[in-house]
């Protein structure tokens, strides 16, 4: 009898130690591999088989990041020169999600516009945005015109094929209702396609931030006289290793918090719409 009555306390006890178990790893796991790359790293540049020049510390590369930050460097502070990236990805990104969206939303209902886009887009789409480069170079020069056509260029297919394929699944039924309601074309994608479409808008403006910031980088290490791309290239040239490291590491971290706000976000929404 006794072994009946505490039965029942053991599995939430079992239930509950699992959880917590499972927290700790949640956030310890990622912790020791960060800990252990930085250990390898360390001891690499500490063993002498690579040069200092060409491979410094952690440490050595912190410091510098440290000093970039108070110091300008090619014209501006490592505060300065993300500035002026995530201006020219903010613009390129903006202009993306602008155009890419709207028209993959008009493309996934009216099937003339499908045709007719469907063909360009294809072959366009599978075009680097590093290959814009020099176009970029040639029509804008080292202004902002360049970046934005070559972030463009990277953000925009997921912009639209994201939008494009939620409005073709979207509930049949809902369309159906609408119309039985009056309402016409226009009124239909934007009141039923793109409210029953924005899970996956939002899933694939996560994707095209991802691409915009790395085209972005690529566009700053030829095209433009400031950015964490070009302090990379004068650090490069000056054979200043601590310096490309240090903007590799901005590159990354800023790239991270991007995914992230979009990913909370698109938690949001998945969770309005209950998926």
């Amino acid at each position: 009898m006794a072994v009946a009555l505490n039965a029942p306390n053991a599995a939430p006890g079992s239930a509950d130690a699992r959880a917590r178990r499972q927290a700790r790893e949640a956030w310890l796991l990622p912790c020791l591999g960060v800990l252990g790359f930085f250990a390898i790293w360390q001891a690499i540049a500490m063993s002498g088989w690579v040069s200092e020049r060409y491979l410094p510390g952690p440490l050595a590369v912190a410091k510098e990041i440290v000093q970039l930050t108070a110091q300008p460097y090619s014209g501006a502070t490592l505060w300065g020169h993300l500035s002026s990236s995530l201006m020219r990805f903010g613009a390129g990104f903006a202009l993306a999600a602008a155009i890419g969206v709207p028209l993959g939303l008009l493309m996934g209902w009216y099937r003339w516009l499908d045709d007719v886009v469907s063909p360009f887009f294809e072959a366009l789409r599978f075009v680097a945005p590093i290959a814009w480069v020099p176009f970029a170079g040639l029509w804008f020069g080292t202004g902002i015109g360049g970046p934005t056509l070559v972030i463009f260029s990277g953000a925009f297919p997921p912009c639209l094929i994201n939008a494009y394929r939620g409005a073709k699944y979207v509930d049949k039924r809902l369309v159906e209702a609408a119309r039985t309601l009056g309402a016409s074309g226009p009124r239909i994608v934007a009141e039923v396609l793109l409210p029953a479409s924005l899970p996956a808008i939002v899933a694939g403006l996560r994707v095209s931030a991802g691409i915009g910031w790395q085209s972005l980088i690529g566009a700053e290490l030829i095209v433009v006289a400031s950015g964490v791309g070009y302090m990379m290239v004068q650090g490069q040239l000056n054979v200043l290793t601590p310096v490309v490291m240090a903007g590799m590491v901005a590159i990354g971290v800023v790239g991270v918090v991007i995914d992230v706000v979009l990913r909370w976000f698109e938690n949001r929404i998945r969770k309005g719409w209950g998926r």
